[in-house]
């Protein structure tokens, strides 16, 4: 479990677990201990937290966060087609102005899912772009806006001071907004997922998780140690490059995937 990406925390918990339904005489076979270590590894990814529901306000603000290199834009690029899908109106801001050519990546996507992007020129004020972005939600009757953020700045302390910045300013445009927060993780990043996780939630209060590279070799076991230390809950994993391969996450197939050969 530890090798897994469980983190010692979290193994010693699901051990703990173990151990109380061993004394309760439910574990006499290796079978029984796989289901029952299945079950409690379920149970810690199925949090009762708010669910995302993009018709509880118009315009519904998505902004999303996470370092650079995770796959923030090409998630929400996924995202923003996956919306399209559904019927919905969905509007792009291209918060990201540090990183070279991220405006570019992000209107790309929006090309690809046929909706709108708000940008300004590389380097610009991103308070600015989500001010002009929210302004525009409105305006244009956007059932959906997604905000990109930066992931890097000089320190760490100025990137979450400007991510602390874009919710104040996204609040005071639309009342409520941003109605989630979504951090992107990359799997592969193993316990450094879980430092990030712990950054970004303290300086922003996330909401949920999107866990991008599960089609490679990673397991993805972080988002356990994530769902048990932080209670964060994991929106959608992303398998693949493809634009519609971005799916909601469901703990039961998670579960199964890390007990694959």
């Amino acid at each position: 479990m530890i090798t897994a990406d469980l983190g010692m925390q979290t193994t010693q918990q699901l051990i703990s677990a173990l151990e109380g339904r061993r004394g309760r005489g439910q574990l006499e076979s290796p079978q029984q201990l796989r289901a029952a270590l299945m079950e409690e590894l379920e149970q810690l990814l199925t949090l009762d937290r708010r669910p995302l529901s993009v018709e509880s306000s118009s315009p519904y603000v998505i902004m999303v966060v996470g370092v650079n290199g995770v796959g923030k834009t090409t998630t929400i690029g996924k995202l923003a087609n996956q919306l399209t899908q559904q019927g919905k109106k969905v509007l792009l801001g291209a918060g990201d102005t540090f990183r070279a050519a991220a405006a570019e990546q992000l209107t790309i996507w929006g090309e690809r899912a046929g909706v709108e992007v708000v940008r300004h020129q590389e380097g610009a004020d991103p308070g600015a772009v989500a001010f002009d972005a929210a302004k525009a939600a409105v305006a244009r009757q956007a059932d959906v806006l997604i905000l990109d953020t930066a992931g890097r700045l000089h320190t760490k302390l100025n990137l979450m001071e400007e991510l602390k910045k874009l919710r104040r300013i996204l609040e005071r445009e639309i009342p409520g907004a941003p109605h989630e927060t979504l951090l992107v993780l990359d799997a592969t990043t193993g316990q450094n997922a879980l430092n990030q996780a712990r950054l970004f939630n303290e300086a922003v209060a996330i909401d949920g998780i999107a866990l991008t590279k599960l089609d490679g070799t990673a397991k993805g076991g972080i988002v356990v140690a994530i769902a048990a230390e932080l209670q964060l809950p994991v929106r959608f994993v992303g398998i693949g490059e493809g634009v519609d391969d971005l799916r909601p996450f469901e703990p039961a197939m998670f579960v199964e995937a890390l007990f694959e050969n």
